[in-house]
């Protein structure tokens, strides 16, 4: 017998298999209620309820309990998604219990995170299935739908959706569909449909920048893909991509698919266009396959595969060139990247790979300024460092205070005949154990810190470059020290042994086939710290004076006839003013007696402790001359070393302040100065500078003197727009850029400068770069990109993206790391 009830009415009908209280929330009154016939309702929903709760009072089961939640589920599970219960609510209701129910008027159906509303529904429960119809809503865990008629199986959502309208939470993509076929939970297929994440406005002409026309649009909300089909792509209104089929993202998860191509302009290699494919085939794989096409040289692929797993990962590039017809040769890199743990029975052992190589010395100049797997252009500097290719495998073992490692290594190097450079020494190979224990694990008591490193390498190298021989060399260092600390200050006492053999492969001038050479280093440095609270400026800090002393002694060997294998004279910098040795590496040895003195002051805040300024002087103070150098470096007789001058000042986060001055008294110049600045007041405002100077030198034979900038910067304030945000209206403009100029040569070395224009929906950037290659050439070229937030980049000339990435300091993408928006911001 159908039971009816005229007015508002609350039906609940639980399922069989559970049975839970009506919430707070879900026992308000509904507006249109009439309380005259409130009793009757009350009757009525108690009447549908009455059979679940006498199978739950016969059955003797009690209801599940209630558990406190830090926080509301994002996601159910499933188990739990299939225990909730059914509320429907509704102006009149009608049915039988655990039948059938009809609700006419503001109907409402809420299971867990759906909730259907609509005009008039009607809700089969063995089925578990709603017909609605009239002004249909639906909100799915934050994803809304809306439209006229709904046929679905609730818990399954299964079923279909006409004259539908969609809104996803996560991209806020929307869009219209002649129909909506809802597969299950996360997957649906929409025909006849229209996507964009252009946000509608109030406008009655309101028409999205961008948006997808297409005739078939399947979503997987699992792989978080969208799949379109006979589409294509308009932009303020005109068509400028068909889309045959597509897949595109419906989040940032990676997905297999084509990924954006890029197309470029090059006087040298002409029409270029690379479309690279991505497949996703793991969560821990993935592989880039890209083919690419110049039209003055040929056809190249290029492929990446990535893997991370437990115990080891890496990544495998390559990229192949079958006939370049600019140089009448096959092109080919590839490159290797490996690391791993071997578990063994006297513990873990570290293998690493690294390995890159080319086909010939002219490919750095002709394709790493179009994305080569052996890495990007730029400066000079840059340039070197990608003309040395290196080839590397080692294995590294630690247990308690030992350690060892074993490790080959071979370069390549990419001459350019204008600005050839010296390949260095092969290591092959190069064997290496520590002996570190803790201060008491030698039972020499005392405090005493001790350790012993010694080290086995074979140098080979092209004898075309090198008059010397090639040679294997040993190397011993033995160290003792004794810390005395204390909260004021510390004094560290250091004896050093250094005892170093070569074996030739061929015969020094004068025939010798062996060297040697065993040195004692003897060592003492000493500190003090005094703090005290100061007042600068309106702020209160806690200021430390750290005076320092820093004496060291090693007696002089003629080293004068050791060839020089990996060693160089060390930069004069705070970093390195308070070391025993003037050289890294093992091939010299300074014959040092002198006495380093420096102080350094710091403002800290005294409730976080954060360092808001720091200033610093250094000098060394030499007792006798070094006679030990570098082959064809003069003997150092000064007495008195340049002075150091350091500052760091970080008032407030926004501006920061580094500056090294290296002065000398005895002329009263400025032998090298590095003064770099930075505001950064909020997100994407950024301005840096820096000037860099340094004269000729012992060690610097060629002077130099550069300005950097860089910046990121919005321009809407220009012309008197405060907005800050898109969404507040019009888009927005910013600057981005970096000029690297010598003042030397007066003339620009690198230069990037762009425009990016953020939209609600989309992104614009348009970047000029100009690279210094070599000594006598550069590179120029313009790329432009169109980003459609939530669909995908099309990209003209290469990806600005990633040159400002690499170039600008501190650049920010627009619209990364946004965060994922709660289900609950769309709670119905």
């Amino acid at each position: 017998m159908d039971n009816q009830i005229l007015g508002s009415a609350t039906f609940r009908p639980a399922l069989p298999s559970a049975f839970s209280p009506v919430p707070a929330s879900d026992r308000r009154p509904s507006p249109h209620r009439l309380p005259p016939r409130r009793p009757l309702a009350r009757l009525a929903a108690l009447m549908l309820c009455s059979a679940p709760l006498a199978a739950l009072a016969q059955t003797g089961d009690a209801p599940p309990p209630l558990r406190a939640s830090p926080e509301l589920q994002e996601a159910l599970p499933p188990a739990i998604r299939a225990q909730q219960p059914v509320f429907v609510r509704g102006d009149q209701l009608s049915g039988q219990p655990d039948v059938e129910a009809t609700i006419e008027g503001n109907a409402e159906l809420r299971r867990g995170d759906t909730v259907i509303h609509a005009d008039r529904m009607h809700y089969d429960v063995p089925a578990d299935r709603a017909r609605a119809s009239g002004h249909v809503r639906i909100n799915n865990a934050g994803n809304r739908y809306a439209g006229t008629l709904l046929d679905m199986e609730v818990d399954a959502f299964h079923g279909f959706f006409s004259d539908a309208r969609y809104r996803f939470l996560a991209t806020g993509a929307h869009g219209e569909a002649a129909r909506v076929d809802f597969i299950d939970r996360d997957h649906s297929v929409v025909h006849q449909a229209t996507y964009t994440t252009c946000q509608r406005t109030d406008e009655a002409t309101w028409q999205p920048d961008w948006i997808l026309r297409a005739r078939r649009i399947e979503l997987d909300q699992t792989e978080d893909v969208g799949y379109a089909e006979a589409g294509v792509l308009e932009f303020k209104g005109v068509p400028i991509l068909p889309v045959p089929a597509i897949s595109f993202p419906l989040s940032d998860k990676r997905k297999s698919g084509l990924l954006p191509p890029t197309f470029g302009l090059d006087s040298v290699s002409g029409f270029e266009y690379a479309q690279p494919y991505y497949w996703n085939i793991a969560p821990n794989r993935d592989a880039t396959i890209t083919p690419m096409l110049m039209t003055r040289r040929g056809v190249s692929l290029a492929g990446e595969f990535r893997y991370l797993e437990p115990s080891y990962s890496g990544e495998l590039a390559a990229q192949v060139m079958p006939n370049d017809s600019l140089r009448q040769r096959d092109r080919w890199a590839w490159r290797g990247l490996h690391s791993q743990v071997l578990p063994t029975p006297l513990g873990g052992v570290g293998l690493g790979l690294n390995i890159r190589r080319v086909s010939d010395d002219d490919y750095w100049r002709d394709f790493t300024q179009r994305g080569s797997i052996v890495g990007g252009g730029g400066s000079a500097t840059r340039q070197q460092a990608e003309r040395l290719l290196s080839g590397e495998g080692s294995l590294n073992w630690a247990l308690g205070a030992n350690s060892a490692s074993l490790r080959v290594l071979k370069w390549q190097t990419l001459q350019d005949p204008l600005a050839p450079i010296t390949p260095p020494y092969d290591r092959l190979p190069q064997l290496h154990w520590r002996f570190a224990p803790a201060p008491s694990g030698l039972g020499l008591g005392l405090g005493l810190d001790a350790s012993v490193d010694a080290d086995y390498t074979h140098f080979s190298a092209d004898r075309r470059w090198y008059a010397q021989p090639n040679a294997r060399r040993g190397y011993a260092l033995a160290q003792v020290s004794r810390p005395f600390l204390a909260p004021a200050g510390f004094v560290t006492p250091r004896l050093q042994l250094h005892a170093t053999s070569y074996q030739f492969d061929d015969p020094l001038p004068g025939g010798r086939l062996s060297a040697s050479r065993v040195l004692p280093t003897f060592s003492l440095d000493s500190g003090l710290v005094f703090e005290r609270d100061a007042n600068f400026f309106g702020r209160s800090f806690l200021q430390t004076l750290e005076p320092r002393a820093f004496y060291t002694y090693t007696p002089y060997r003629d080293q004068s006839m050791l060839p020089v294998y990996d060693t160089a004279a060390m930069d004069f910098n705070f970093a390195t003013v308070y070391t025993e040795n003037a050289f890294g590496g093992n091939d010299r040895i300074a014959d040092n007696n002198l006495l380093t003195l420096g102080a350094t002051t710091r403002l800290l805040d005294p409730d976080t402790g954060a360092e808001a300024a720091r200033f610093g002087i250094a000098q060394r103070l030499r007792f006798s001359d070094q006679r030990v150098t570098m082959p064809g470096a003069p003997v150092v007789s000064e007495r008195l070393s340049d002075v150091l001058l350091g500052a760091g000042i970080n008032w407030t986060p926004a501006w920061g302040l580094d500056a090294t001055v290296q002065y000398n008294p005895k002329n009263g110049e400025f032998m090298r100065s590095t003064v770099a600045a930075r505001y950064s007041p909020g997100a994407y405002r950024t301005v840096s500078a820096a000037y860099r100077m340094q004269k000729v030198t012992d060690l610097i034979t060629v002077p130099d003197k550069q300005l950097d900038i860089g910046w990121q910067w919005p321009l809407n304030r220009l012309w008197g727009d405060d907005r800050t945000s898109p969404a507040q209206g019009a888009g927005r403009w910013y600057s981005v850029g970096r000029l690297n100029y010598s003042l030397q040569d007066r003339k620009l070395v690198d230069t990037i400068i762009g425009l990016e224009y953020e939209s609600c929906c989309w992104i614009g950037r348009v970047v000029l770069e100009r690279l210094q290659r070599s000594l006598d050439s550069s590179s120029t070229r313009v790329m432009l990109q169109l980003e459609f937030l939530g669909f995908s980049r099309l990209s003209l000339g290469a990806n600005p993206l990633a040159t400002l990435r690499q170039h600008v300091p501190r650049y920010q993408g627009l619209r990364e790391n946004a965060p994922v928006p709660s289900r609950f911001s769309q709670y119905d």
